[in-house]
């Protein structure tokens, strides 16, 4: 299935990646796997993850305090946030389309 990722969940995913690979290189490219790593099962197996509220699911980064939060539509998988789990839990509410 295809997937579209929001402009601001691409931020987020840059920020992460920036921010560890500054405290170590080989951090910031295991950051990037488990995020193409979790992309590619998302659209594998969408409905796999954990429902939090109508069709908006979340999957948790191995290793990493990070979630991709996305929505299961019939024509795609839209990513809208790469949230980090310990900050600010529903930030991105305002980012689903009805």
């Amino acid at each position: 299935m295809r997937v579209i990722w929001n402009d601001e969940a691409l931020t987020e995913a840059n920020a992460a990646t920036v921010y560890y690979r500054e405290k170590q290189a080989e951090l910031g490219q295991r950051f990037v796997d488990a995020i193409e790593d979790a992309a590619a099962k998302i659209a594998y197996q969408p409905l796999l993850y954990r429902k939090l509220a109508g069709d908006v699911r979340k999957c948790k980064l191995p290793h990493f305090p990070f979630g991709i939060v996305y929505s299961v539509r019939e024509d795609a998988i839209y990513i809208i946030a790469v949230m980090h789990m310990r900050q600010e839990p529903g930030y991105w509410k305002y980012r689903v389309k009805s």
